[in-house]
């Protein structure tokens, strides 16, 4: 499990993006770089990292499912992913 200072950093990136994303897109049309640049760094979708729905982990994640590897093998082996199962050759 991650800190959960973490995941809440993200989530705040997450809000801050969403509040910005209106005036981000008509600053970029219209060219005005000065005026983006005075907006909040973490209003920018670069800032964001995939974590982990359940766990927080940033490290090992399937944007497929949007969870950690070691959580996507958990939930495939109890068949809770539709489509995915254990290979064998």
């Amino acid at each position: 499990m991650a800190r959960k200072c973490l995941i809440a950093r993200e989530e705040k990136r997450k809000r801050a993006y969403e509040k910005y994303k209106k005036l981000r897109e008509e600053l970029k049309a219209k060219g005005d770089f000065d005026a983006l640049q005075k907006l909040p760094r973490d209003s920018s979708l670069v800032r964001q990292h995939n974590r982990c729905l359940f766990t927080g982990r940033a490290r090992g994640f399937h944007r497929k499912f949007g969870v950690s590897r070691l959580v996507m093998r958990e939930m495939a082996l109890k068949g809770e992913l539709p489509g995915v199962k254990k290979s064998s050759w």
